[in-house]
């Protein structure tokens, strides 16, 4: 039976509403806050934010890295004054590593968090910031890595915020998001493994896990509390309270690399949101490729690690193993020469890595793991050699093995042999065709990364943060989240049944005992 025609017209005004506020609404005014001195998280952020410029947005970006050429409606705001990180890493400091290296890198991170934090807050460029109304910015789109600093900066300006994640969650963003923190499936950050864990690398992913989690909230939040509230005054909420208002959050990963996770939809996949169209390439790069008759290698270890800065014996067995090849090789070395370079490597100061990566004639890609040229190479759909050396690094290679198209050449291990035998196995045509599949899944989206982030933004901004998103376990305690009360319950029950019985038994037994004796 059909309803009365006036519930027909409800019903299409009801649905069409939301379409028409968002048309009648005009252009949102966006804040962008991003203190972490870091130019490599910036690739996954920047693009979110001029995009979001382009559709239209007044957008407000506070940061390190003022764009070079601004489209209209983007307004930097610098950070200047601080160091940023360093641009380029020696590749001595990896000589010697231990177990517990990840905790080392959690200190480092934490020092980073106060620094950032405190330079933000007394920066002038967020000082202009402050001077608009609360509720001046209909949201607010911040990093959330080692420091939630600033959200305190959010509960002044009244406005709904959205995370930003460069890399996979950290420990401590799945509370706030209301999502399952489970080390027996989905692996930290810091640690070498993929969601394939044996008995020891659950057992391991689950002590880093939830001692890292424990960390951050003994350590960086009271430090990020102390500064915020010498700020603002100590009426502001802990900031740890505070990222319970987080409404969304984008992180640059995507299941076809990282495995399928379980996440409330509150959190959204934006992986490879940094690839853009291809660039015709220089000339003599393009001479090399289209004649690499028997396809090319590259070697590339990111724009912080420095590999001119390998120790002899290690350059020495790359280029002894790159003589042996066939393949023509590409690596991009800082300097002007290479001792010993052999006729079929080429070697280069920069290189155009993404449109180097695409070209058919790329048989091998020779990395460190890192999260945006991982991700190039799923786009690519190239097998992958990765040397990690430190951060995500370590959980993007354990997933490229995981989905059958990457190989692990241990730093400590790079020589001659190693190199060889990586190479030639990263070469067999199942890593190819791996990498082809994973290339299908990363590429084949219902949009673009570009389209899901503005259309996220502009239904937080429209919704007043999205609350019908917000599920209830962010407020809930993990002991509850996780029915700990109720297995404590039935073990209480349990243990009172099997005492019953115990003492029954024992009652029966000590009479049978005492009517024999009587009657002996």
């Amino acid at each position: 039976m059909w309803p009365p025609l006036g519930v027909l017209v409800f019903l299409a005004v009801s649905f069409s509403q939301p379409h028409e506020l968002v048309e009648a609404a005009g252009p949102l005014n966006v804040l962008g806050l991003f203190p972490h001195p870091g130019v490599s998280h910036f690739h996954f952020f920047h693009p979110i934010m001029r995009g979001l410029a382009e559709a239209g947005h007044d957008v407000s970006v506070v940061s390190h890295f003022p764009d070079k050429h601004p489209v209209i409606r983007y307004k930097d705001f610098p950070l200047t004054g601080i160091d940023k990180l360093t641009n380029s890493v020696d590749l001595k400091f990896f000589e010697k590593r231990t177990f517990y290296n990840h905790f080392l890198e959690f200190f480092l991170l934490h020092e980073w968090g106060k620094q950032a934090c405190n330079f933000t807050l007394r920066s002038d460029a967020l000082q202009q910031i402050l001077k608009r109304r609360p509720g001046h910015f209909d949201v607010i789109i911040m990093e959330q890595f080692n420091t939630d600093c600033m959200m305190g900066v959010a509960h002044q300006l009244q406005a709904p915020v959205i995370a930003l994640s460069s890399c996979v969650m950290m420990p401590w963003h799945y509370e706030r998001m209301g999502a399952p923190l489970l080390p027996s499936h989905v692996p930290a950050l810091f640690m070498a493994q993929s969601q394939d864990m044996d008995f020891g690398g659950r057992l391991a992913n689950w002590f880093s896990t939830h001692a890292l989690n424990w960390m951050y909230k003994l350590l960086s939040v009271p430090a990020a509390d102390a500064l915020v509230q010498y700020k603002f005054g100590h009426d502001v909420p802990s900031v740890g309270e505070l990222a319970k208002n987080t409404s969304l959050f984008f992180v640059n990963q995507h299941y076809s690399l990282s495995g399928p996770k379980p996440m409330p939809p509150n959190v959204i996949e934006l992986g490879g949101i940094h690839i853009q169209k291809s660039k015709p390439l220089p000339d003599d790069l393009q001479r090399i490729l289209d004649n690499a008759e028997e396809g090319v290698i590259l070697i590339s270890w990111g724009s912080m690690i420095r590999a001119n800065s390998l120790s002899a014996a290690k350059r020495d067995g790359i280029v002894r193993a790159v003589a042996r090849l066939k393949q023509k090789v590409i690596w991009k070395w800082e300097n002007e020469t290479l001792p010993n370079q052999p006729p079929n490597m080429y070697i280069m100061k920069w290189l155009p890595q993404r449109d180097i990566l695409c070209h058919p004639n790329v048989k091998v890609f020779m990395s460190h793991g890192g999260l945006m040229g991982t991700s190039e190479a799923a786009y690519c759909g190239v097998p992958v050699v990765a040397t990690p050396m430190y951060g995500d690094q370590f959980v993007n290679t354990a997933a490229l093995v995981q989905r059958g198209m990457g190989t692990i050449l241990p730093f400590e291990d790079i020589g001659e042999n190693t190199v060889m035998r990586a190479l030639k196995k990263a070469l067999d045509k199942k890593y190819y065709d791996a990498a082809k599949v994973v290339s299908h899944a990363f590429n084949h989206r219902p949009q673009q990364a570009l389209q899901t982030a503005i259309w996220w933004v502009e239904h937080v901004a429209h919704t007043g943060g999205a609350p019908l998103l917000k599920p209830s376990a962010v407020h809930m305690s993990r002991f509850t989240y996780y029915s700990l009360d109720c297995y404590a319950v039935l073990a209480v029950i349990l243990a009172s049944i099997i005492a019953s019985w115990v003492w029954l038994l024992r009652r029966c037994c000590g009479s049978s005992s005492s009517n024999k004796t009587k009657r002996d």
